[in-house]
């Protein structure tokens, strides 16, 4: 575990980036909203990282209260981390990062990595109410849980149950809703996000 380094200064914004400003610790927030998640799933899904300084984070999350560690029940045998309520309160700072970086985003790069529940929390951002949201990409599937108050806000494969609402869409429409290009409606109006389901949120989706 590293020594915890510090600005030095009285201000909430420093001390902040003090425990979250070093390079991945945010990332691995993003990760770990969808729930816990095991080292390899972890690796696996932040492309780039070395296994040193993903371990490294990993404590330095679990000492400054963000991130706890424990092993799974029988017949389980691995170590799962996951987001205390400290680390999950990260989530509004991930959503306005998130969208101040809309802009930053441009043309997908050769070398840019891309995981289809990446697209999650944008999708977040562009929903309004409570339910389960799943959604079918290019990519894959993952599911929201719209308005959650704790526990995961997102995760991969198909919702753990009947989705109230199931979004079809192709990559370049979520990609335009990411950067902030096309806004949901507009989208489903113009009939490139499919809304199938009869809950509450896919009801509203359909009225827009």
């Amino acid at each position: 575990m590293s020594p915890r380094r510090s600005y030095d200064q009285y201000c909430s914004a420093a001390r902040a980036l003090d425990v979250v400003g070093d390079r991945w610790t945010l990332l691995i927030v993003r990760e770990l909203l969808a729930g816990p998640r095991r080292y390899t799933d972890l690796h696996a899904d932040l492309p780039g990282v070395s296994t040193d300084v993903l371990a490294s984070r990993l404590k330095d999350m679990e000492r400054d209260g963000l991130t706890t560690r424990r092993r799974l029940p029988p017949p389980g045998v691995a170590y799962v981390y996951e987001l205390t309520p400290r680390g999950g309160a990260l989530l509004p700072v991930l959503q306005s990062l998130g969208a101040w970086g809309e802009a930053e985003l441009g043309e997908r790069r050769p070398t840019d990595a891309v995981r289809a529940h990446w697209f999650a929390l944008p999708l977040l951002r562009a929903l309004e109410g409570e339910g389960l949201v799943e959604v079918r990409l290019d990519e894959g599937r993952f599911h929201l849980h719209v308005g959650a108050e704790d526990g995961p806000v997102y995760g991969d494969g198909p919702a753990p149950g009947e989705p109230d609402a199931l979004l079809s869409l192709d990559t370049a429409t979520c990609t335009a809703i990411s950067r902030g290009e096309l806004a949901l409606a507009d989208a489903v109006r113009a009939g490139r996000v499919g809304v199938t389901g009869e809950g509450t949120l896919a009801k509203a989706l359909r009225e827009t």
